[in-house]
C-alpha cells in the first residue's frame, strides 16, 4: 500500500506511485473541504482519510476490466476505506482529479529543474569571473570579428540563462492551477467553495474559469519555456563544439582517465556530451509543438491532448533536468586553453583591428567612404597574400599621411578594444 507521499527526484515525480498518490491527495482535500461545507459527515471523511491508501498492482488490475484509469482507483481507494468510501469523488469529474494532480506534478517538476538551473547560472558564473580577462577572437558568420573575451562570452549565457528562470518559474505560476468544477465547468453538484478550499489545502490557485479541463495554453506555455531553456543549452553546445574543432581547440570538453573517444581511432576527444544536448534539445522543441497542439481541443474538452502529455510532460521534464546538469558538470570541468585563445586572434595579423583604423581616418577627416576603401585594399591583400596587416599600412602613404605612427600603433591596441569588459560585468552581474 502507497499511503502517503514523500517528495522524489525527476523520474519519481512521474512514476505512477506518485501519480495515484496525487490523485489520492486531491481526493482527500476535496473530502475534507465537502465535510468543512456540510456536503459530507465529518466522521465519514475523517474515515476516509485514516484509510484511504491504493496498491498499484490492484489499480492496474482493476483497470484491465474496467479500462477507466480513475474508476480503478477509485475503486481500489474503496476496497481500502469501506462503507464510506461512497462520499470519495463525490459530484466530481475525471478530469478535476487528473489536471489539478498534473498541476502538482509539473510544479513539482519545475522546481527540480529550478535546481538544476541554480547550479548552472553559478558554473557559468565562476567560468565567467574566471576568464574575465582571457582575450579571444569573436566571430560573426564563423569568421574573425574583432576582440572578446571569454569571460564576456560566459556572462551571455548567464544572462540568457537568468532569463530561462524567469520564464520557467512563471510558467510553474501559470500552470499551479486546480480545478473542481465538474464535467462542464459550471459546478452544476459542487459549489465554488469546494474547490477553494482543494486548491488551498493543495498550494495552488483555482482556475477563475474552466471547462471540463484546465485551458492547455497554460501547459502549452510551461512547455515552451522548456523548450527555450533547451535551445539555449544547445546553443551553448554548438559553441562549446565549434571551440573544441582541431583546428580551433580554444576550449574542450573535459576527457577523463581512461576514456575512449572511438572505436577504431584512439587519438579522438569527441564533443560529446555537447552533441546529446544538441539532440535532446530537438526533442524537447518538438514536444513544445506538440502541446500547442493540445490547446485546441473540441468544446468543453475531448482528450486528443491526453494520450500525448503522458508522453511529452514527463519526458521533457526528465530531459531538461538530465541536460542541465550535464550542461552544469561540462561547464565546471570545461578545458579552457588561453594561449590558443591568443594565437587564433592574431592568425590574421592584425585583420580583426581594421574597424579601429577606420574610425582613426574618419577622425583625421577623411571621409568615411574614402577610409573604408583605403583600409580595405590592404585587408584584402593580406587576406589574399598571407601579409602582415600592420605592415601594409605602414607601407601606404594614402594612410600614413594622415596617421603618425604612434597614431597607427595605437589602432592595434588590444586592451583598447576591451576597456569596458569590467563595465559589462557590472551590469550583469551586479544589477
Amino acid at each position: 500500500m502507497i499511503p502517503r507521499y514523500t517528495r522524489p527526484r525527476m523520474g519519481a515525480v512521474w512514476s505512477t506511485e506518485n501519480r495515484l498518490n496525487k490523485w489520492l491527495e486531491v481526493e482527500l482535500a476535496a473530502c475534507e473541504g465537502m465535510a468543512e461545507l456540510g456536503l459530507v459527515p465529518e466522521e465519514a471523511a475523517k474515515e476516509i482519510v485514516r484509510k484511504a491508501a491504493f496498491d498499484p498492482a490492484r489499480v492496474e488490475e482493476i483497470e484491465k476490466e474496467v479500462k477507466h484509469d480513475v474508476v480503478a482507483f477509485l475503486t481500489n481507494v474503496g476496497e481500502n476505506v469501506g462503507e464510506a468510501a461512497k462520499y470519495i469523488h463525490m459530484g466530481m469529474t475525471s478530469s478535476d482529479v487528473l489536471d489539478t494532480a498534473l498541476a502538482l506534478q509539473m510544479r513539482e517538476a519545475a522546481d527540480i529543474i529550478l535546481e538544476g538551473l541554480d547550479r548552472t547560472l553559478n558554473a557559468i558564473k565562476d567560468k565567467a569571473l574566471e576568464h574575465k580577462h582571457t582575450p579571444m577572437i569573436g566571430r560573426t558568420h564563423g569568421i574573425h570579428a574583432e576582440p572578446i573575451t571569454f569571460g564576456l562570452k560566459m556572462a551571455l549565457w548567464y544572462q540568457e540563462m537568468e532569463r530561462n528562470r524567469e520564464r520557467l518559474v512563471r510558467a510553474g505560476e501559470n500552470i499551479s492551477y486546480g480545478k473542481i468544477s465538474g464535467a462542464v465547468g459550471t459546478f452544476a453538484h459542487l459549489p465554488p467553495q469546494v474547490e477553494e478550499k482543494v486548491c488551498a489545502r493543495l498550494g495552488l490557485k483555482p482556475a477563475p474559469a474552466s471547462s471540463q479541463i484546465i485551458q492547455r495554453d497554460r501547459h502549452a506555455e510551461y512547455m515552451a519555456a522548456l523548450a527555450i531553456t533547451a535551445s539555449s543549452m544547445d546553443k551553448f553546445a554548438v559553441e562549446i563544439r565549434h571551440l573544441q574543432r582541431t583546428e580551433v581547440l580554444e576550449a574542450e570538453e573535459f576527457f577523463s582517465e581512461g576514456q575512449k573517444g572511438s572505436s577504431a581511432m584512439p587519438h579522438k576527444r569527441n564533443p560529446i556530451s555537447m552533441e546529446q544536448i544538441s539532440g535532446l534539445a530537438r526533442v524537447v522543441r518538438a514536444n513544445a509543438m506538440a502541446a500547442m497542439e493540445n490547446i485546441p481541443l473540441w468544446h468543453e474538452r475531448d482528450i486528443s491532448h491526453s494520450s500525448v502529455e503522458r508522453v511529452i510532460i514527463p519526458d521533457s521534464t526528465i530531459l531538461v533536468d538530465y541536460m542541465l546538469n550535464r550542461l552544469a558538470d561540462n561547464v565546471e570541468k570545461l578545458q579552457v586553453y588561453p594561449r590558443r585563445m591568443m594565437e587564433n586572434l592574431e592568425r590574421t595579423r592584425g585583420l580583426i583591428y581594421s574597424q579601429r583604423l577606420l574610425l582613426a581616418l574618419v577622425e583625421e577627416g577623411v571621409s568615411r567612404e574614402e577610409a573604408y576603401s583605403m583600409v580595405q585594399d590592404n585587408a584584402m591583400r593580406a587576406w589574399k597574400e598571407g601579409l602582415d596587416f600592420r605592415e601594409l599600412i605602414a607601407g601606404d602613404n594614402r594612410i600614413t599621411r594622415h596617421l603618425s605612427e604612434e597614431e597607427r600603433h595605437k589602432c592595434f591596441d588590444l586592451e583598447h578594444q576591451l576597456r569596458y569588459v569590467d563595465d559589462i560585468f557590472r551590469r550583469v552581474f551586479e544589477a
